[in-house]
């Protein structure tokens, strides 16, 4: 160890607590946070005041920045160069501060985050509204400091006019706590400084009506107001924006064009995140993305797809990218020294303190002036007046100090007085010069008074700062850039749509679409035989639901699985196209295909959802009946509805209130009809109970059909060699059962007479005279037929030749489609149930060949 040198044994956790205190107090006050009077950081009021100190007001020329940095490094601030140019480069961003305090020249950066040119390349000068920042530095107006050498004087604040920390918000990262500030608009803020002056006991609910919300550089509007209220109040609160966008047709694309985004959110990020989650197909429904931003201004372009919804799409973009951001407030400022949170009436407040304080120092500054100065014209006066014995006594002077002091003894005026004399021009020995001089002296005088009027009375230093707040408000003020949605909240993509009428057609070869109600009532009123869609070769339409755009749609598949749309996601068509492939919009499987569908009402209204049953039936006899309940958790990747056994399959799925009849027909002829109330409810896992008993090993069931009124309904049965009937249900003069209610899982009762002539049974279905049937044949020829020119049959016999097939020909199913010539009537009348005019819900029975 050295000569001279001691140890001194220290505990390191002391150590450690009163090194980490320290450095922590030096980031906190003299670094990270703002001064709540001033609204700035240390780093950026150096800035200013070295940009002061060097003359580059707003009204000079240009300054290369690196001078500026260095004046400012040299002086004031020993710390990185970067930090000073980076808090100067902000400064001057129109995007980051929403009123900019230094005009910049060159390349200042840009809000696809660019870096900005080096300071070697840049100049820059105040603006306007800095020098206001800065106006009666000179005057005493604010305490200085010695610099980190103890060179020179630095000021700890500066005298600003304009709220500072308000109007540019600011943000930082201390250590163990950090401030984030949004802006605000200096017209409100001015308004709302002054609502206060008038009244200090104002509420911060009337201070709200003047200061609306915080206005972001960038625009954008405010989602929802109860974020900017708490901050208001409280300091804290989370405020949501959302950028700004239009749905315009551009080239005869739908668009939607961005022309404002949330405030601190960089552009080229947000749409490169935009376009990977395209890629990904984690947001549906955008074709391309434009940044057609300009000179002009911002412009992004996404290009949505031919079957999008653009306000779903739009929904999406502000759910999952940064086009909706929110700003977190938190208050924190030093208020003399110390960091604080504060709410809205206490920022005034504090700017208002300060803005006294300043007035006050000013005056007093002023007054000392203005009373030296009549102190020195008080012996010019004297002297003037005495002007040739004046002359006399300093002519008799050997020097100046005797001068001075004969003059002292002769009038006895004093130090000041006698030296200003000493010093007096020739010139001012005019008689002009010496009117001057007692004109200046009563203006001086009356200064004096109005000056220490001013420091007397608390009302006049409130008006005066009022005034001068006014003068800002004039000067610098201009309209809000940021809308405010009061109404906003978390509106989810219902909100977005109206809940009107919509017809969904589903054709037989599984396409879907939904068309406008309107569309149907206005085009086709009277329209005999108009096509109602281009379907493809051998399609035809072959559901029909009148539903809502907030309804669901449920579909069941060949396999159990049960997959959900909501009507508006159903891709929307004309009356004449052809729609999308339903497995196209579902996560289904490959070597699944969809069996049924249900519309439903809303899935969560408790009463709807425990008060509607699910029938399912499958190939094998099975039948199970779940609550709805049961479905209105929907998936993306579905959900299983029923346990399907090995070899068997889903075949229907009908909706039921618990009250219908369930009846079941098979392959060998035989129908079963049983009451609903006779299956207890399952759960999705169940596989059901047996519905009916198959013939043989070949047998299985061919259809479903739900009945709700057995004395108006009628059973058509279709064989596969050609041969069908209609059957009433219950006869409709005695009312009795033509086909009995039986118990669940018998044989059932014969429906139609099975020979080799016949054929086996294809298809059953729940008919009335506004029916038409369009039969399909294995070689594809359809045949249209109308339901009402069927006369009804009894129950045991072969039925009538429906259809010639040639050959070997057989018919692959059967379905039930709208009456064309009653088509307008039928969809209009059509209940909004989400059933399909006849009450049934669906119909849908394809063989296997027939996909």
């Amino acid at each position: 160890m050295a000569e001279g040198e001691k140890l001194i044994p220290i505990n390191i956790e002391d150590e450690m607590k009163s090194a980490y205190i320290d450095y922590s107090m030096s980031v906190i006050v003299s670094r990270a946070l703002p001064d709540v009077r001033d609204g700035l950081k240390p780093v950026h009021r150096r800035v200013l005041y070295g940009m002061h100190e060097l003359g580059v007001r707003a009204n000079s020329a240009h300054k290369k920045s690196a001078r500026i940095v260095g004046e400012v490094l040299g002086k004031y601030h020993p710390h990185g160069d970067t930090s000073v140019y980076d808090a100067m480069v902000r400064m001057a961003q129109e995007w980051s501060l929403r009123y900019m305090l230094v005009d910049g020249q060159g390349n200042f950066g840009s809000i696809d985050g660019d870096s900005p040119a080096a300071m070697r390349y840049t100049e820059a000068r105040m603006r306007k509204i800095s020098e206001d920042m800065l106006a009666d530095i000179d005057k005493e107006t604010v305490d200085h400091k010695l610099n980190f050498d103890d060179t020179l004087q630095e000021p700890t604040v500066l005298p600003t006019r304009i709220p500072g920390l308000l109007v540019n918000g600011a943000s930082g990262i201390a250590v163990g706590m950090a401030t984030n500030m949004p802006p605000h608009n200096l017209t409100e803020v001015v308004n709302g400084t002054i609502a206060y002056i008038e009244n200090n006991d104002i509420e911060i609910d009337e201070l709200i009506q003047h200061v609306k919300a915080p206005d972001f550089p960038t625009g954008g509007t405010i989602y929802g107001y109860d974020g900017v209220k708490e901050a208001f109040h409280t300091g804290r609160g989370r405020i949501v924006i959302r950028g700004k966008a239009n749905i315009e047709e551009v080239n005869g694309r739908e668009c939607i064009i961005v022309d404002e985004i949330p405030y601190q959110v960089n552009k080229a990020d947000m749409i490169k995140k935009t376009a990977d989650l395209v890629n990904d197909k984690k947001l549906e429904g955008i074709s391309t993305i434009r940044d057609e931003s300009d000179r002009n201004g911002m412009r992004i372009v996404y290009v949505l797809k031919r079957d999008a919804i653009p306000n779903i799409v739009l929904n999406k973009l502000y759910k999952y990218t940064a086009l909706q951001s929110s700003f977190s407030v938190n208050n924190i400022a030093l208020v003399k020294g110390r960091p604080q949170l504060l709410n809205l009436k206490e920022l005034i407040h504090y700017f208002v303190e300060h803005r006294h304080d300043v007035v006050v120092r000013r005056t007093t500054y002023e007054l000392r002036k203005a009373e030296e100065r009549a102190h020195i014209l008080e012996g010019l006066i004297i002297a003037s007046d005495n002007i040739d014995e004046v002359i006399a006594i300093i002519r008799a002077s050997s020097n100046a100090d005797e001068a001075r002091n004969n003059l002292i003894k002769r009038f006895e005026l004093t130090e000041i007085q006698a030296k200003a004399i000493v010093e007096m021009r020739l010139r001012q020995l005019t008689g002009l010069e010496q009117d001057k001089l007692r004109s200046e002296y009563e203006e001086l005088m009356k200064t004096i008074i109005d000056l220490k009027d001013i420091l007397d009375k608390k009302e006049r230093r409130m008006d005066i700062i009022k005034e001068e707040l006014e003068v800002i408000r004039d000067k610098y003020g201009d309209e809000r850039r940021s809308t405010i949605e009061y109404a906003g909240g978390d509106l989810s993509i219902e909100d977005m749509i109206p809940d009107e009428q919509v017809v969904i057609t589903i054709s037989h070869a599984g396409y879907i679409k939904r068309t406008s109600l309107t569309e149907y009532k206005t085009q086709n009123r009277g329209g005999v035989g108009q096509k109602a869609s281009t379907t493809r070769n051998e399609d035809f339409l072959e559901h029909l639901f009148v539903g809502t755009n907030h309804q669901y749609m449920l579909f069941f598949t060949q396999k159990g699985k049960c997959f959900w749309m909501r009507v508006y996601e159903i891709p929307e068509g004309s009356k004449t196209s052809k729609g999308r492939a339903i497995q196209n919009l579902i996560n289904i499987e490959q070597d699944d295909k969809v069996m049924a569908f249900i519309c439903t009402q809303d899935l969560k209204d408790e009463d709807y959802i425990n008060n509607h049953y699910v029938i399912m039936a499958t190939k094998n006899g099975q039948v199970k009946k779940t609550s709805l309940e049961q479905y209105s958790r929907p998936r993306t990747n579905g959900i299983n509805a029923i346990t399907i056994k090995d070899n068997d399959e889903l075949l229907e799925a009908k909706l039921t209130t618990g009250n219908s009849q369930v009846m079941l027909a098979l392959k060998s002829g035989k129908a079963i009809r049983f009451e609903e109330a006779k299956t207890r409810p399952m759960g999705r896992g169940a596989s059901g109970v047996r519905g009916i008993k198959l013939a043989n090993v070949k047998d299985e069931v061919i259809g479903m059909v739900t009945i709700e009124n057995p004395q108006e309904e009628s059973v058509l049965v279709v064989s596969e060699n050609g041969y069908g009937k209609r059957t009433y249900i219950d006869d409709p003069e005695d009312g009795e059962p033509v086909y009995r209610v039986t118990n669940r899982g018998g044989k059932g009762v014969k429906t139609i007479s099975i020979t080799p002539k016949t054929g086996n049974l294809v298809a059953i279905k729940s008919v009335t005279d506004n029916d038409d049937l369009m039969i399909i044949n294995k070689s594809g020829i359809a045949i249209r037929m109308v339901v009402a020119d069927l006369r009804v049959m009894g129950r045991a016999t072969q039925g009538v030749k429906l259809i010639n097939l040639k050959g070997n020909d057989s018919i692959a199913a059967v379905a039930k489609v709208m009456h064309d010539e009653d088509e307008v009537e039928d969809v209009e009348g059509a209940e909004n149930t989400g059933a399909s005019n006849d009450g049934t819900t669906i119909d849908n029975n394809t063989d296997d060949n027939n996909t």
